[in-house]
């Protein structure tokens, strides 16, 4: 039987946090020590509604839910500015971050990894913990050896903080070790209203779409002479991205850096 691995998740009371909880709650060899919150301090998770018998201390202070219930590991799935307090926390504890939160800067994320091989302990930060879009993902990158000429189209529910996504901006990281930068379209295009055309990456155009009943999806679409190729990926529901959670907190126990991209640990 494998070691039982002791877990916070940050954001209990969140769509995805109520999903972290659940996947604690159901995995066999997962238990869960606490769960951090922006408020009910000093309550118990099962006095709040919707979590009828999970009887486990909730902390609105990362530093002292480490050190009362000393996990293994923590379940941020919160904002950029709690997550990276979150994380930065929790590698000071020795406790190991699951993050899927985005918007982290290059300058945080330096920083984080730096902690975590001081530490010598993992940390994995995700864009996108849904195992479908990993392999979108490693798809695109495939098929950028082959198309040079390539839009991202992401899209996702209008509650989202940032844009473009993580998943989007990750994606065109891959395509990008295998394309040499262009400029795409008429080398004359006039945006006529400023945005149209989307962000540049490298040439690479993200386009961001926000609106209600979305969830998660993306898909990457390559033109060349007389063809197109699209990859897609959708996420209906929030449990979709549970998977790669799950993956991810047996695989962060035997790191000793910090790994940005799931793709980075599944083969």
């Amino acid at each position: 039987m494998n070691e039982m691995i002791q877990i916070v998740v940050a954001g209990p009371r969140g769509r995805m946090g109520k999903e972290a909880v659940k996947l604690v709650q159901e995995t066999e060899n997962f238990k869960l020590a606490g769960v951090l919150d922006r408020k009910n301090e000093g309550r118990l998770l099962s006095e709040v509604e919707g979590f009828s018998g999970v009887d486990v201390p909730v902390f609105t202070d990362p530093a002292a839910c480490f050190q009362q219930t000393k996990p293994d590991v923590l379940i941020d799935l919160t904002t950029p500015e709690k997550g990276y307090i979150h994380t930065k926390t929790a590698l000071e504890h020795n406790v190991r971050p699951v993050v899927g939160t985005t918007g982290f800067t290059a300058e945080q994320l330096d920083e984080l990894k730096d902690l975590a091989e001081q530490k010598g302990i993992g940390c994995i930060i995700a864009p996108n913990f849904a195992v479908g879009a990993i392999l979108m993902m490693k798809f695109s990158e495939m098929a950028s050896k082959y198309f040079k000429n390539v839009e991202i189209i992401e899209l996702h529910h209008d509650q989202k903080l940032d844009a473009p996504s993580g998943t989007s901006i990750k994606t065109a990281e891959m395509i990008a070790r295998q394309r040499k930068e262009k400029k795409q379209g008429h080398e004359n295009e006039k945006e006529t209203i400023q945005g149209a055309r989307g962000g540049d990456f490298e040439g690479m155009r993200i386009h961001s779409v926000r609106l209600p009943g979305l969830i998660a999806h993306q898909e990457v679409i390559f033109g060349a002479d007389g063809q197109s190729l699209t990859i897609r990926h959708d996420s209906y529901n929030r449990a979709s991205f549970m998977s790669g959670v799950k993956v991810s907190v047996e695989t962060v126990m035997g790191l000793d850096t910090l790994v940005y991209g799931l793709e980075s640990i599944i083969d």
